[in-house]
């Protein structure tokens, strides 16, 4: 998987970050380390490439990584906000921060582990096979009220409690191990009519059901001041989403890093003395070409989002 796995917007990440010799770069979520060996080409034998991954796959890319890069290279085996709570610890600077959220693709492509809804596969879904809530806990013993929640707060599931609703009465026959098990459960709660209209009936809950199983969302909440606080004046911190949940939080946050005074209009003189903290690398997200949606279907809701931390000389003009 290493070798062959194309990382989403990627000539747009090295763009956003634009790595110089010598660097220290963070990459928070290595996965099958595709971004990582882009960076690592442009850091020269003086930089550091720092991943961060809680799963053991990622761990056994780092070290092929390793082998061939040029710069030097450390591995973290953590979820990202542990990792960066780590590094800032140990009081690590860096000029690079970047995050490529969500799942990776040997995740997917690892049927077994049950993150897809395209194979059957036990119903798991962990990120780090040691944690222990499950996807199969999740469905067989929540509530069928908090169920609708999770799937209204994290897959935006129009037919939530109609599908939380079914997968009760399922458990009430002896519960859903597998993944076609569950699927087969939300497709019969949705009307007919909406089955497929807005792509597979059964993307928002399990995606709702991998946030959850993850902790992704808090986690990313944590990570980002933390990333931000490792950056040295002029570092940049990037983030490549692929759902709205995760790409209104990177939005705000960098949004909030850039913003200056936020005093009523109508004061004459500004009394916050509030300075933009960053720079916004680019106006609005990023997002894949025609031509790489092409040859990778899975960049079509790829977002990418960056600032600069502005020097103190910036934040003062």
């Amino acid at each position: 998987m290493p070798k062959t796995h194309v990382p989403v917007l990627a000539g747009e990440l090295i763009e956003s970050l634009d790595p110089q010799p010598g660097q220290v770069a963070v990459d928070c979520t290595l996965g099958a380390a595709g971004h990582a060996r882009l960076v690592a080409g442009r850091l020269g034998p003086a930089g550091l490439l720092i991943g961060i991954d809680r799963d053991p796959l990622a761990e056994e890319a780092f070290a092929e990584l390793a082998a061939e890069a040029t710069c030097r290279t450390r591995f973290l085996r953590a979820d990202f906000a542990a990792g960066l709570e780590t590094l800032r610890q140990e009081g690590v600077e860096a000029d690079a921060v970047y995050l490529d959220l969500g799942m990776s693709s040997m995740q997917v492509d690892t049927r077994e582990r049950g993150f897809s809804y395209a194979y059957d596969a036990p119903l798991d879904m962990r990120m780090d096979p040691s944690q222990p809530v499950t996807a199969a806990e999740i469905v067989n013993t929540w509530e069928p009220s908090r169920l609708g929640r999770l799937l209204r707060d994290y897959g935006e599931e129009r037919y939530a409690d109609r599908i939380a609703r079914h997968i009760a009465r399922r458990r009430e026959q002896g519960g859903m191990a597998t993944t076609f098990e569950l699927v087969d459960v939300i497709t019969a709660a949705i009307p007919a009519p909406a089955r497929f209209a807005g792509g597979h009936p059964a993307k928002r809950t399990f995606q709702a059901i991998r946030i959850a199983v993850n902790d992704e969302l808090s986690q990313l909440d944590r990570a980002l001041p933390l990333g931000w606080d490792l950056l040295g004046v002029g570092g940049r911190l990037a983030a490549i989403s692929f759902h709205s949940l995760e790409d209104r939080r990177v939005k705000r946050f960098l949004a909030d890093r850039a913003r200056g005074c936020i005093c009523p209009p109508d004061l004459p003189v500004c009394g916050c003395g509030r300075a933009p903290q960053a720079e916004l690398v680019f106006r609005r997200a990023v997002v894949a070409t025609t031509g790489e949606v092409a040859a990778n279907p899975r960049s079509r809701s790829a977002r990418l989002r960056a600032a600069r931390k502005l020097t103190e000389a910036e934040v003062r003009a």
